[in-house]
């Protein structure tokens, strides 16, 4: 009779929850911790308490059930798809209930959630004051007002993004300044009123930032981002100026000067930075491992070379629409008796490389694996072919082929 119920006794009788929660963070699949919750009820409790992030879809009435069943939530992504957001989406009521019952939050993502409002922003900074990031990427209706009073909220902010929201001023970067001492990571991408002005509050407190996306701010110059560089030098690893027309060599000499962990610059379409500002950032940025400064008309081939040969690390590179740029800036990059480490190549729109620079950059790139020389007239698909140069096995290029008359990938 003994060993009967030995034989029959459940594992639910002999593991206590602390036990089974041991088990579930041995998992580690997000499979199979979903299929640890199919066990039983309890083990779907168990699972339930310990999940940490979720990514869904849902209004108020749902909103409460999953509060009461995730209560260990800490990433919640409510995110819309740019191409398929549908109106309202999320609300402010939405929000309400978020900030109430999903207290325990760090990261709330909310991208492209167009119904939310200064008022929803309002109620997550009363009810999560841990929140540690904050994403409300093109969510047109936010303005200064609502965001401030998150910054007032969350003291904890490390990482926001507010790329499209097209309301926010220097104001909030003052804001922030004043209350969020740990933040390392903005997204400003298209906030046109952003100035060097709020660029230089924003570092009197926040001097820890280590990514910086300024993309299509028009209003950005020299003297903010040369600011941004001398407050974060040790800290600066992405700094992202795309189309900030109004930068020039100051800030490059400047972040060739203080910068020395700077891992990825983007400088695409700045076209009053001069070659030598490049050189400079290639003699001091050796950390560099993504450059992108297509439509930089200055580049040459002196400054590109220097680039090639003295940022070892580079990994991606995009000269795209270089006009000035010819065959002799890959002269001599394998003559280290090593190759370079370059992975991602793009040079569109350069009328003056041929298949000769094209054989220079395979032979010194061993690594090579995207290359994009659309709109090169003089290197097509048969010209590579007819040279008999050797691609790498896993590269993928983007070529002309003048029999087809369009651009093909290989």
């Amino acid at each position: 009779m003994g060993e009967h119920k030995k034989e029959d006794m459940c594992i639910n009788d002999r593991l206590r929850d602390d036990e089974l929660r041991t088990v579930l963070g041995k998992l580690e699949t997000d499979k199979d911790k979903e299929v640890f919750g199919l066990v039983c009820k309890r083990w779907l409790y168990i699972q339930s308490t310990e999940r940490k992030k979720l990514c869904a879809r849902a209004g108020p009435h749902m909103l409460r059930k999953m509060a009461a069943r995730f209560t260990r939530l800490k990433d919640l992504d409510l995110s819309q798809s740019a191409s398929r957001s549908f109106y309202p989406g999320v609300t402010d009521s939405d929000l309400s209930v978020i900030a109430t019952g999903f207290t325990a939050l760090h990261q709330l993502k909310l991208q492209n959630c167009k119904g939310i409002t200064d008022a929803g922003m309002a109620a997550i900074a009363t009810g999560l004051s841990s929140l540690q990031l904050l994403d409300v990427s093109y969510c047109r209706k936010l303005t200064d007002k609502g965001l401030s009073a998150i910054t007032e909220g969350c003291h904890d902010l490390k990482s926001v993004h507010l790329a499209g929201c097209r309301f926010v001023t220097d104001v909030l970067l003052k804001s922030l300044s004043k209350n969020c001492h740990n933040l390392e990571e903005l997204g400003l991408q298209g906030c046109i009123d952003i100035t060097d002005t709020g660029l230089s509050a924003l570092v009197d407190g926040c001097k820890h930032i280590k990514h910086l996306d300024v993309n299509k701010c028009t209003n950005v110059g020299d003297s903010g981002i040369s600011v941004i560089a001398e407050a974060c030098s040790t800290s600066l690893r992405t700094l992202k100026l795309l189309d900030c027309y109004k930068l020039g060599d100051k800030s490059l000499f400047t972040l060739a000067n203080v910068c020395k962990n700077l891992e990825t610059l983007i400088i695409g379409g700045c076209r009053d930075i001069s070659s030598d500002s490049i050189r400079s950032l290639a003699a001091a940025s050796q950390s560099l491992k993504v450059l992108r400064m297509d439509w930089c008309l200055n580049v040459s081939d002196a400054s590109l070379n220097c680039i090639l040969s003295q940022c070892t690390f580079l990994e991606v590179l995009d000269i795209g629409c270089c006009e000035e740029v010819t065959d002799g800036a890959f002269e001599g990059l394998g003559n280290a008796g090593f190759g370079l480490g370059l992975k991602v190549l793009k040079v569109s729109n350069c009328p003056k490389i041929t298949v000769l620079g094209i054989g220079m950059v395979l032979e010194a790139c061993r690594s090579l694996e995207y290359l994009d020389v659309r709109s090169c007239p003089h290197v097509t698909k048969a010209g590579c072919e007819d040279a008999g140069l050797r691609f790498p096995e896993s590269c993928k290029i983007q070529i002309q082929d003048q029999t087809e008359r369009r651009c093909v990938i290989c």
